[in-house]
């Protein structure tokens, strides 16, 4: 059987891709593969108010689960609540609505063992054909991007009594540090149930699962509250770009057109994909499908314009890995944490204009000077082959 496309991978970016183009383009014969036996997996995908248009906030609100109006951020010197809008989408929600929505344009259980631009080839020997095939299988390892790692394990919580918070913890760093900026991450999904992530920003992350985990139970007895049972949990290191070369890392994939993490589309400091996703699924909407040569290039374009537009990002990440103690990076984020409302609201949605980002980079770093213009100009993995 032919198909006009194969989505290879039904994670966050794959599964938009295949459940909107179903609602919006009948005509394009779509069918997503995924080789475990849910869409999604076990993730919990996370936004802010001003990351997405209003029309993008309408088409996805199907798929969040829970909205709050502010959310907070602790440091050790500062804590801050701010009023912006944040909401997530589970794993489980996700594939709740997606999967009985694509029925038969999905396949789960369904491992690939060979990919093209124009065909996959299942474990099983059956070959799919298509117009083109877009691989979004997760991120992909590479000498061409020079990476920090964002490194969590996260349990949802049942308590025993009301935890008694109103709105999200994104960031509580009085906890600490270790051998990287980490933080707890908390989210209150109900009266007695939370999800807290403990995340590290670090070189290599080196702790256990079990560490971690121990982590989120102090955090829990810290602030009282007497866990129940845990009714999820769920582990990753994200990706964080410090420098690379974008055409070498896309002539690796040797044509095939990519999506998601496995295409670099994510915040390259927060590490947050969800909004990317929304612009690729918006720009494949109205896009006319040719050929997997023609979407591979133009799909590369796409990749390219967030490239450009994150280059401050990266250098803050390099700023922020490279000058001073990694246990000191807490102190870069309270700084930033101090600035104005509408700036940082701006820096998750990646749309920072020049007057912002010398608003960030002007004054006394928390960091050494030297060491901080040193890590400004590594720019290309070339530069980091003696990396300190």
């Amino acid at each position: 059987m032919t198909h006009d496309l194969i989505l290879a991978g039904g994670g966050l970016a794959n599964g938009l891709i295949a459940w909107r183009l179903q609602q919006q383009r009948p005509d394009l014969k779509v069918l997503c593969i995924e080789e475990q036996p849910r869409l999604g997996g076990n993730h919990t995908w996370s936004f802010h108010d001003g990351d997405l248009s209003e029309a993008q906030h309408r088409w996805l609100e199907p798929l969040v689960v829970k909205r709050w109006a502010s959310y907070q951020v602790h440091f050790p010197y500062l804590s801050r609540a701010m009023d912006s809008g944040y909401a997530s989408i589970t794993g489980e929600h996700f594939a709740e609505v997606i999967t009985p929505a694509l029925g038969s344009s999905l396949r789960l259980n369904s491992s690939i063992s060979e990919i093209s631009p124009t065909h996959v080839l299942l474990a099983s020997g059956e070959r799919l054909e298509a117009r083109a095939v877009i691989d979004g299988r997760g991120a992909r390892q590479s000498s061409n991007l020079v990476l920090g790692q964002q490194a969590f394990v996260g349990q949802l919580l049942r308590l025993e009594q009301p935890h008694g918070l109103t709105a999200p913890i994104i960031m509580d760093a009085r906890v600490p540090q270790g051998d990287g900026y980490r933080f707890v991450y908390v989210l209150p999904f109900s009266a007695d149930t939370l999800l807290i992530e403990d995340t590290h920003y670090v070189d290599n992350h080196r702790a256990s699962t079990e560490q971690l985990r121990e982590h989120i139970a102090a955090y829990a007895r810290q602030h009282g509250w007497q866990v129940a049972e845990c009714l999820r949990e769920e582990q990753g290191i994200l990706p964080i770009t410090l420098a690379g070369d974008f055409d070498a890392f896309w002539d690796e994939a040797a044509g095939q057109p990519l999506a998601g993490l496995r295409a670099g589309l994510f915040h390259c400091t927060t590490g947050y994909s969800l909004p990317h996703a929304v612009r690729l699924v918006d720009w494949l909407v109205a896009y006319e499908l040719r050929d997997a040569a023609t979407l591979a290039r133009d799909l590369r374009a796409q990749a390219r314009g967030e490239w450009r537009n994150q280059g401050f990002y990266r250098l803050l990440n390099r700023m922020l890995f490279l000058a001073g103690r990694p246990q000191d990076r807490w102190q870069v984020m309270q700084r930033f944490y101090g600035l104005p409302a509408g700036l940082i609201e701006r820096f998750y949605a990646g749309s920072n204009p020049w007057y912002d980002r010398a608003r960030i980079l002007i004054g006394k770093p928390p960091v050494p000077v030297d060491q901080a213009m040193r890590a400004a100009m590594r720019h290309a993995p070339r530069h980091f082959e003696t990396r300190s």
